[in-house]
């Protein structure tokens, strides 16, 4: 589900790969939908491969994302913008077990961005990676 959804570090906000040609990639920006090449130099981060701190071991970024997604109802959540007790208590509320001395606000506010992005796209659909999961056990 997020294998294709890319952060690019100096770019704001997340791509989507579109092409794969050798070593460089042409990624279309979610946020206004701009295409542009991104070079083996660009530090390029798949969302699939971030895992989020706790205070047992590390979550993956989409785990995080379902908490969020659940506790939303699917729906977008507060704005990234918002005041630092506000995005704690929030995170706090749907995901306490990170760890507070290693994940920093910067990162709670990424984290809360790129969801909002991605529910707002209509990227984030954990009710068909569900059925998938069900349909690929019924084919063993």
């Amino acid at each position: 589900m997020l294998k294709n959804i890319l952060s690019v570090s100096g770019k704001p906000g997340l791509q989507k790969m579109i092409n794969n040609s050798g070593n460089t990639f042409i990624v279309e920006s979610l946020l206004d939908g701009k295409r542009f090449a991104v070079y083996p130099s660009m530090k390029v981060t798949s969302l699939e491969d971030i895992s989020i701190y706790t205070t047992e071991e590390d979550v993956l970024l989409k785990d995080v994302f379902k908490k969020i997604y659940d506790k939303s109802n699917g729906k977008t959540v507060l704005s990234h913008k918002e005041d630092s007790p506000k995005i704690v208590a929030f995170f706090e509320e749907v995901f306490p077990e990170y760890d507070k001395d290693r994940v920093y606000m910067s990162d709670l506010r990424k984290i809360i961005n790129w969801y909002n992005i991605l529910t707002e796209k209509g990227l984030l659909n954990f009710e068909k990676e569900e059925e998938e999961k069900v349909d690929t056990a019924n084919e063993k």
